[in-house]
């Protein structure tokens, strides 16, 4: 899966992450492609601020996505070619998944 290299840069606090915790199934099943192109299209909405992603051997998965306020989350969320992706990680990609909303009040580390 194509995902930036680096953590994301995100401005001080108050912002958004939302929080996609998943396990894989097993084949890609044009995977890849869809989420390169769900970074890709995520990141040309107004108030994305960033992205991180990991995935481990074993299939589990946190993609965490940085967001200005709860309208940028609620406009991503509804777009047409992202809900077509939630239907096929539904369908297809994912065995479990979860996602979680949260505020980001304080943020601290190396940058």
């Amino acid at each position: 899966m194509s995902h930036p290299t680096a953590l994301a840069r995100t401005p001080e606090p108050p912002y958004y992450a939302v929080v996609f915790t998943s396990l894989r199934t097993v084949g890609d099943h044009g995977y890849d492609a869809m989420a390169a192109r769900m970074v890709e299209l995520g990141s040309s909405y107004e108030g994305f601020l960033g992205i991180e992603s990991a995935r481990g051997e074993d299939g589990m998965g946190v993609t965490v996505s940085y967001w200005r306020d709860e309208a940028a989350i609620f406009a991503w969320k509804r777009d047409p070619e992202h809900q077509q992706a939630q239907r096929g990680g539904s369908e297809v990609w994912y065995a479990d998944y979860a996602v979680r909303v949260a505020k980001v009040e304080r943020a601290y580390g190396k940058f």
